[in-house]
């Protein structure tokens, strides 16, 4: 060694020692912090990556706690349910009681109207208070809201709805109409007229049952219609006078209503007017299947030939609503998908045309619902809404046979002097609507909520799992890094004083 302004050795010691003090400082921060990544310069890519699975993670518990929330608002919704379920199961006996006409005095009916009318208004009651942080949620509050509802459209129900914008305009294309079952007996006049003297003897059948009927000859049209209509609750059948000739309908529409004739006895009633060879027209016609306002022109049966029963089906509406197939029961239609859930029933008229239902759309969804943020990126498809109607008593029941505030004093249904058949018909509307609600509450927090909950659990801890795998530090391989670093860090120091001394050997050569 000759030279002593610059110390090589020396610097190269003061560089390796900065190294390795840089490299037992990381250990240690590592280590105090139990992170890999504290700042950018650790890892820029690995820090992006971190930061991005850290949101996820966060957004995740978020839509867990919001998922746990729309249970809570459930529970409520459904316990007020419950207690209207059961109101209405209490009514259904008093109607049930009220509807025996002998036996029961008139005080005692009175005091069944004071429990009607108690019932009814604890159910508007009901309706009204149950309430989430003061939300009300039986009182339409979170019903959708519609407009612009087609004349053709006698009830409707939006169950679920997610759209982006303002509103939803619901298109309904009808492919095939609706049809009751249908036959017609024709008479070839204005009464029937047996040739043996003995009775024309007849079964009419449907889908609430049959009845025998025996008519004498001479018996007009307008009187075996009269026998029909009178069984009509019985076997859900009804008949009309139609030029010389019956018609029998089936009181509803759809593929589940039929209507069938067996003759017993035809009495000898031959199939033509005159005894002639002329064209029969004595005996059961179909109705055209593609016009059920008419007859098909080519008689199915004689009535002499009719001993096995003939028998005409209903058939089920065929449509689309938004471009989904619907699913239907007589001129009521429903789809269930992701981002639409409605039902609807069409008058008859509209359910027997083809092409579209209303000038522009069925109805449109402006609003409304319960909508629940059940994912952790917030977009359309990470929202679930749900639609809980109202259950006043006004509300729950139908156009076609009323609704349940009819039952009240005073009304055309109450149970001292009105109509008790069809206060039945509208409490059992009432109890099938309120079950309803409550199954699709209930689907809702099991199918939904549920399976939402634990969806969203394994994927908050496969991302914390990641983000640790990425910025979590290893406390085994820090450990040994540290150990290492101290280790060289003092060796480095050690060559370094070594370095330093090292200049000092060239004194020896001044002597």
């Amino acid at each position: 060694m000759g030279r002593i302004n610059t110390n090589v050795q020396s610097l190269i010691g003061q560089r390796v020692l900065g190294q390795n003090n840089a490299s037992l400082n990381t250990s240690l921060e590592r280590l105090s912090t139990g992170l890999k990544i504290n700042r950018g310069k650790d890892d820029p890519a690995g820090l992006i990556a971190s930061e991005n699975l850290g949101s996820e993670q966060k957004a995740l518990n978020q839509a867990i706690s919001n998922a746990d929330r729309a249970d809570q608002v459930a529970n409520i919704a459904e316990g007020g349910l419950q207690e209207v379920s059961n109101l209405l199961t209490e009514l259904q006996g008093l109607v049930t009681g009220s509807a025996s006409t002998s036996g029961l005095s008139k005080d005692e009916k009175d005091a069944n109207q004071l429990q009607v009318d108690s019932i009814l208004q604890t159910i508007d009651r009901v309706s009204s208070a149950t309430n989430f942080q003061g939300i009300k949620l039986l009182n339409g509050n979170f019903d959708f809201k519609v407009s612009g509802v087609a004349a053709g459209v006698t009830d409707f129900r939006v169950n679920a709805a997610k759209y982006s914008g303002k509103s939803l305009s619901v298109d309904v294309q009808v492919t095939t109409s609706a049809q009751q079952g249908g036959l017609f007996l024709s008479a070839g006049g204005s009464a029937i007229d047996t040739n043996t003297g003995s009775a024309f003897t007849i079964e009419i059948g449907g889908s609430q049952g049959s009845r025998e009927l025996s008519f004498s000859s001479g018996t007009t049209l307008a009187k075996i219609k009269d026998a029909i209509n009178s069984f009509t609750d019985v076997t859900g059948v009804s008949a009309v006078v139609s030029g010389t000739g019956i018609l029998l309908k089936s009181s509803e529409f759809g593929s589940d209503q039929f209507v069938s004739v067996k003759v017993l006895n035809s009495a000898g009633i031959n199939s033509t007017t005159n005894g002639d060879n002329a064209t029969p027209t004595r005996g059961v016609y179909n109705r055209q299947a593609s016009a059920f306002n008419s007859n098909n022109t080519t008689i199915n049966s004689t009535f002499a030939n009719a001993s096995n029963a003939i028998i005409d089906y209903g058939q089920d509406i065929k449509a689309s609503v938004n471009g989904i197939a619907a699913t239907a029961n007589g001129k009521t239609l429903r789809v269930n998908s992701d981002f639409l859930d409605v039902q609807l029933t069409l008058n008859t008229s509209t359910a027997q045309a083809l092409g579209q239902v209303g000038s522009g759309s069925a109805f449109t969804i402006t609003g409304g619902g319960a909508t629940f943020q059940l994912a952790s990126k917030v977009d359309i498809a990470g929202k679930v809404s749900l639609g809980i109607q109202d259950v006043a008593t006004r509300k729950l029941g139908n156009s076609d046979i009323g609704y349940l505030s009819a039952l009240a004093s005073g009304n055309s249904n109450n149970v001292v002097s009105g109509d008790t058949t069809g206060a039945q018909k509208i409490v059992s509307e009432a109890i099938k609507q309120v079950s309803s609600l409550r199954g699709r509450i209930g689907a809702f927090q099991k199918n939904t909520v549920g399976a939402t909950i634990r969806s969203l659990g394994v994927s908050v801890e496969n991302t914390a799992a990641a983000q640790s795998s990425i910025r979590d530090a290893d406390f085994a391989a820090e450990t040994a890094n540290l150990t290492r670093s101290q280790i060289l860090v003092s060796a480095s120091t050690q060559v370094l004083q070594l370095a330093n001394q090292a200049p000092q050997s060239a004194l020896q050569l001044l002597g």
